[in-house]
């Protein structure tokens, strides 16, 4: 277990960072939010993204990918989070494109997977029903027929659902709401009769959709797995968004440090008050813990140990202590200033705060860490 980035992961970094500040400023995500933008994010900067090998990272050679691990994949993420990238990195690859990946239907991953490293393939991942992050409680139903599965149901919160090509949507093949027995996974094209996919928006300008199926139809063919795959799929994206929330974290606490350094009040720096010394303390050392966690449970799946769950559930608590803490004490030291849509800090607080939800919140990771220890 390795808590410290590789020389090659250290590269790939400093080449990522490099890329974001030049291609993906802040204020690209602002422009993009207040145009209204169609798409909700560059697909000439996703397409990059492919060309530099991004997409394909967790994907075998004959995939067109790499065949590295989850680790370089939360290199971008942490630096997607650190310029409030928009593009769909965690939608298509560790949701969407990854259920296909760990899937066992080889036909659609050589179908698909090439795609999506080629940045021409965009995939949702269509899950959630209920207002609270819940895997379980679905009731999308998927009806055995003749020649595969009718399905019927309503997801929220598909993100980027508008602008996929192809949806892996989680519905009921037998069993009630709740029960983690029944739930299979299925592949389905977004413009297959039946699909209705309407745009929301969301505080933080990250793209979302709610997706209706009525009655669609699906080949068995189209087939990805059962509740197994998905606690994988969603394991190894929880740890994806914890990178991300770390990156996010650390723009915003060095933004915060270098306000503390600059801004007077009284005739000195504000930096100075001991108090804000100790509330700046306080953010490094969750941060840090954050980074830390989210680091373990990156190695948990790369080394394929058995505490891949526990690690997951670990890092998204304390990626979400750190993220709360850090948006508050922001928004408060930068003063009334970064309460207003002016500073780019309100940003940040909003993603934080959103990231903080999705895929789970503090309350659901410890719950679920407790079970799976017997609690």
């Amino acid at each position: 277990m390795a808590l410290t980035l590789s020389e090659d992961q250290q590269l790939l970094r400093d080449s990522a960072r490099s890329f974001l500040d030049d291609k993906s400023p802040v204020s690209r995500m602002r422009a993009l939010r207040d145009e209204r933008d169609a798409t909700g994010f560059s697909r000439a900067v996703w397409k990059v993204m492919a060309d530099l090998g991004w997409l394909g990272i967790q994907l075998r050679a004959e995939h067109g990918g790499s065949g590295k691990g989850l680790r370089e994949v939360a290199v971008i993420m942490t630096e997607c989070g650190r310029v409030l990238a928009p593009e769909p990195v965690l939608s298509t690859l560790l949701l969407g494109a990854n259920a296909v990946r760990l899937s066992s239907n080889e036909a659609l991953k050589g179908d698909v997977l090439p795609a999506v490293a080629a940045g021409q393939r965009l995939i949702a991942f269509a899950l959630e029903e209920t207002g609270r992050f819940d895997p379980y409680a679905i009731n999308t139903a998927a009806v055995l027929t003749a020649d595969g599965y009718c399905i019927t149901g309503e997801k929220r919160y598909v993100l980027d659902g508008h602008t996929a090509d192809q949806i892996v949507v989680v519905a009921r093949t037998s069993g009630a709401a709740g029960d983690r027995d029944g739930l299979t996974l299925f592949f389905v094209d977004a413009d297959t009769d039946g699909v209705e996919i309407v745009r929301t928006t969301m505080m933080d300008g990250r793209n979302a959709a709610r997706v209706g199926f009525a009655g669609v139809d699906v080949g068995a063919d189209r087939l990805l797995g059962n509740a197994e795959l998905l606690d994988r799929v969603l394991d190894e994206a929880t740890l994806g968004l914890a990178a991300e929330m770390v990156g996010m974290a650390e723009e915003a606490f060095e933004r915060t440090l270098e306000h503390l350094k600059e801004r007077e009040q009284f005739g000195v720096k504000i930096g100075m008050f001991q108090a804000l010394r100790h509330r700046a303390a306080e953010m490094f050392a969750e941060l840090e813990f954050a980074r830390s966690l989210v680091l373990d449970g990156l190695s948990a799946v790369d080394e394929d140990r058995d505490d891949i769950s526990l690690s997951a559930s670990a890092a998204k608590t304390q990626a979400n202590k750190a993220a709360r803490l850090i948006g508050a004490e922001a928004i408060q030291m930068h003063g009334g200033i970064g309460m207003t849509d002016e500073l780019d800090i309100g940003l940040f607080f909003k993603r934080l705060r959103a990231a903080d939800i999705t895929l789970g919140d503090a309350s659901y990771h410890l719950r679920r860490f407790a079970s799976l220890k017997g609690y």
